[in-house]
Formats: C-alpha cells, structure tokens, sequence
C-alpha cells in the first residue's frame, strides 16, 4: 500500500486485518513485508503480522538500548480508531511503516536481535524476548529461517522444552554473546544482552568502502 524504496531495503506495512474476540479481545494486525539484499538480513524476502501493541513494544525495547539515538514516534493510539474508516487505517500503516523505515536507516540498531525477530520471525514478543537472551533451545537464526514453517512449534511440543535452558553465550547464531569493545563506549551502548555479533560483523563490514555488486 505504501511501498518505500531505500538502498538495501523495500519495506511495507499492510493489508489490516481485524481479529475478533469478545468485546475487550478485538485488535487489527498488520502484514510487514520486507525485501532486502543487505547482508544484515537472514531472509532477503519475509512477510509477518504485528499488531499496534507490537510496535509499541519494540520502540520500548530500542530506546532503552540505544540511548543516543532519537528515534522516530509511532502513529498515536487512537482508543476510536476502527477498521471500517479508511483514513484512520492508511495513516496508521503509513506511520508504522516510516517508524521501520528511519529505524533500519539506523545502522545502530541493526545489531538488535529482537529488531529481526520482530520483522522476520512469527514469534509472539514473549518468545522474541526469550530468544534474544538466549533462554530458548531454538537460535534466532533458526526462529527467522524457519519461520512459518512449524519448526518452532514441533521443537516446543516436546516434553523437554517446557523448561527452556540458558543456552551459551557462544552459540552460533544467538546473538547475545558479549562484547567487551562495547564496554565504556557511549558509541555503541545496546545492551550486550541483545546484540548479535553476526550482524555487528556485517554492519562493520557494510560501512567499509566496497563496490556493490
């Protein structure tokens, strides 16, 4: 609906779609779909839904770890707003899609694990949150390339996983090992807890000279 064009990345925020419950349980989610060639990406193309409440949360978690950066505002809550006034909705899905738009111009943030599970998983928050902090027995590589795929869910249904272990800072893919060159630099502040040296790695290597290809 509102396609955006940058350098590395098409993202689009669409197609709403009300979820019924009863009076109190009624919320809207919304498609993200993102197309990517920048390196700092585990799937080039995805598409997830997030609700408004989603987007609140992950601003939440950005700002607490990036203190420097100023980032962009949400469209406001609007306790009226309805599915059926067209207005109410495109204004909304253009503001949350130009809030991911500034976010991932922002290299910084780019090393945030729950950013990419956010975008490119179909975890609930509750699970980005134990994945970034390696308490899950799936990485957050495997939670983004088997995404909607029913891995996650066959992986939890096993008795052993209802006691989710904390799994190594070391292992591959988590993004949660900890980076002692972060430590004292008001440079780069995100919590080490969350960061993914991967990704790390490939914005450092993004920023060098190079020739696209």
């Amino acid at each position: 609906v509102f396609p955006s064009k940058m350098k590395h990345f098409f993202i689009c925020v669409q197609n709403p779609r009300l979820h019924k419950g009863d009076f109190w349980h009624t919320h809207i989610d919304y498609e993200i779909c993102v197309h990517t060639n920048s390196m700092c990406f585990r799937k080039k193309t995805s598409f997830v839904r997030r609700r408004y409440s989603e987007f609140v949360w992950l601003r939440n978690c950005l700002e607490q770890n990036a203190l420097i950066i100023e980032l962009p505002r949400l469209p406001p809550w609007n306790p009226f707003f309805s599915l059926k006034n067209t207005e109410q909705v495109n204004q909304r899905m253009k503001g949350l899609q130009e809030f991911l738009e500034i976010v991932l111009h922002t290299p910084l943030l780019l090393s945030d694990s729950r950013l990419h599970l956010f975008l490119q998983s179909d975890l609930s928050i509750t699970k980005i949150e134990r994945c970034a902090h390696g308490k899950t027995r799936y990485t957050v590589a495997e939670a983004i390339q088997r995404s909607s795929s029913g891995y996650i869910s066959r992986i939890e249904d096993k008795a052993s996983f209802d006691s989710d272990y904390e799994s190594s800072s070391s292992s591959s893919g988590l993004g949660l090992s900890l980076d002692s060159s972060v430590q004292g630099d008001p440079l780069l502040i995100l919590q080490s807890s969350v960061r993914d040296p991967e990704l790390c790695s490939c914005l450092s290597e993004s920023s060098s000279p190079h020739t696209e290809r």
